[in-house]
């Protein structure tokens, strides 16, 4: 598979559904992204500066192409208001070759997405 048709899974959390709504409309808009899918009432549990703290999130699931992994999370970034968001890539084994060629022909082009 050529690094053009591959596909990575990146994960965000946000606190509202407010916030996952902007982001999620911002990296479909600009292209980065081909889907979003949400998970509301995530609660997480995690360390952060010496303390132990738990938080109901909205978890970001984001397909996209691989080839746009570095855009798409200087996006995320900078749109995030967490001080230090989680920013998780995974790339995506197998799966359906007519799924991946959407993802990757909806968000690959540096200009926004691809038209249908």
């Amino acid at each position: 598979m050529s690094t053009a048709s591959k596909v990575t899974l990146t994960l965000t959390t946000l606190a509202t559904e407010m916030d996952a709504d902007a982001m999620t409309h911002t990296l479909l808009k600009e292209g980065l992204a081909a889907c979003v899918s949400r998970i509301g009432n995530v609660r997480s549990t995690y360390h952060w500066q010496g303390a132990v703290e738990q938080n109901v999130e909205v978890l970001l699931l984001i397909k996209h192409a691989s080839l746009r992994t570095a855009a798409l999370a200087k996006r995320v970034k900078e749109l995030h208001p967490y001080e230090t968001p989680e920013l998780l890539h995974f790339e995506a084994q197998g799966g359906l070759a007519e799924y991946m060629a959407w993802v990757t022909g909806t968000s690959q082009n540096e200009s926004g997405p691809a038209a249908s």
